[in-house]
């Protein structure tokens, strides 16, 4: 009975072909926007570590002064950054299963073989960053913890910067002069890509991963040059503003807590620490902490950006526009056939009989403006990778988006072709076959 509805589905379209280009025409740019939005949107919203968002916590404090007044506290939330003092000082009670703490640098480093001066992107953190994010390594591998109290000169460098300055080689064991000291190679990561970088949201949150990566302690030791953004709340007059007493928020910190309980119990510790800290006169609030999730603290930090949420309803709305079109022409259509219908419910056909054809007439029109409309969409996707922002080379349609495209237009002209054949099922033949 279908291949019936299909046939006489396709005799309908030959005998009004303008309109159905129309109907075709509008679900095709509808699902190509939406879908070019939605893609944007998936990109951006989705889970850059699936596997231990769950278990990765960003921890908050608040040394910050009282305010004069209370006119002045405009912003209740905590620094989204560590003082140096207080990341130390978590690290060094180590109350979680992994901590690391950490900032973007850019260390002057000399090309092995030309000697040219270069500034690659570099991250400064401590030994429990690699397993903590499960960084993959192609050779060797990290450094551990009693190299960051010591603060040796070693290096782990990315699969990138290794083929670059040592022809992909392993280049464990051999050195690379970083300032103006040799740094030993002992690990060279594989192709690692954490879109968008959670672990410090205060640089190119949608950029390549660093090039280097240094012990924390020896980069702050040998003064090497850091970078990213610093809140500070006090005047440190002419102290080193990375010292560690100085009041300025700069590092990010992590830990890492695999049950509910150790969670709960980190929150208590948190409070407990401000307590300490506020008793012996260095914070002035009373507890003001926080302990975000992976994609809570994406939230937080606005990891889609508020015009992309928007551009994404208005596809959503511009969609909706679209399927009010296609009803009104399908009802038209539908109702120009009344007579057809009518003869057929007079020779016996069912209500049920002529929903049904006029349904599959719909999913038709629908399953090919689907087509057409993921061709949109790849275009349209291909328009925002040649935009200047930083996510655009990440948006891409995967087979996921692919399918739900297709069932998007499926759902959109079923919808869409609903009202219209129950409309047309309605038709009283006894009426119809007077008209004739």
């Amino acid at each position: 009975m279908l291949a019936y509805y299909f046939k006489l589905a396709i005799r309908s379209f030959k005998r009004n072909r303008i309109l159905t280009a129309l109907m075709v025409l509008a679900i095709a740019l509808g699902i190509g926007a939406t879908m070019t939005t939605l893609t944007v949107y998936h990109v951006l919203s989705g889970d850059p570590i699936p596997q231990k968002s769950g278990k990765l916590f960003y921890p908050r404090l608040d040394p910050r002064p009282l305010p004069k007044n209370k006119a002045d506290d405009s912003d209740p939330e905590p620094p989204e950054q560590m003082t140096r003092y207080d990341a130390e000082a978590l690290l060094h009670e180590h109350r979680g299963d992994r901590q690391a703490m950490m900032t973007s640098g850019v260390p002057v480093v000399e090309h092995p073989r030309t000697h040219r001066k270069l500034v690659p992107q570099g991250r400064y953190t401590s030994a429990d960053f690699f397993p903590m994010f499960d960084a993959p390594f192609r050779f060797g591998g990290p450094w551990g913890a009693v190299d960051d109290v010591a603060k040796a000169q070693v290096v782990v460098l990315s699969d990138a910067f290794n083929n670059k300055y040592f022809g992909g080689e392993n280049s464990v064991g051999r050195e690379l002069a970083i300032g103006d000291a040799p740094f030993r190679v002992i690990g060279v990561l594989k192709p690692w890509a954490l879109q968008p970088k959670f672990f410090d949201m205060t640089s190119d949150r949608y950029g390549d991963m660093e090039d280097l990566y240094l012990p924390i302690s020896t980069a702050l030791d040998r003064k090497l040059d850091t970078q990213g953004s610093m809140n500070c709340w006090d005047d440190f007059g002419a102290d080193d503003s990375r010292g560690l007493n100085v009041p300025c928020g700069w590092l990010q910190y992590w830990v890492e807590l695999d049950s509910p309980q150790k969670v709960a119990a980190y929150r208590e510790y948190l409070d407990n620490y401000s307590r300490v800290q506020k008793q012996s006169g260095r914070y002035q609030r009373a507890p003001n902490t926080r302990l975000h999730g992976v994609m809570e603290w994406l939230e937080v930090r606005k990891a889609v950006p508020s015009d992309v949420r928007l551009q994404m309803w208005l596809a959503f709305g511009f969609l909706a526009v679209c399927l009010l079109n296609t009803i009104g022409l399908l009802l038209a259509k539908f109702l120009r056939r009344s007579g057809e219908y009518g003869v057929r419910r007079a020779l016996g056909a069912s209500r049920r009989a002529i929903f049904l054809q006029c349904l599959v007439e719909a999913s038709i029109v629908g399953f090919v403006g689907g087509v057409i409309g993921v061709l949109l969409a790849a275009f349209g996707t291909w328009l925002v990778r040649q935009q200047p922002d930083s996510y655009a080379q990440l948006v891409r349609l995967d087979l996921p988006m692919l399918l739900l495209a297709f069932v998007l237009a499926f759902a959109a002209s079923l919808l869409s072709g609903a009202l219209p054949a129950w409309r047309a099922s309605r038709v009283a033949p006894a009426i119809q076959l007077k008209s004739q």
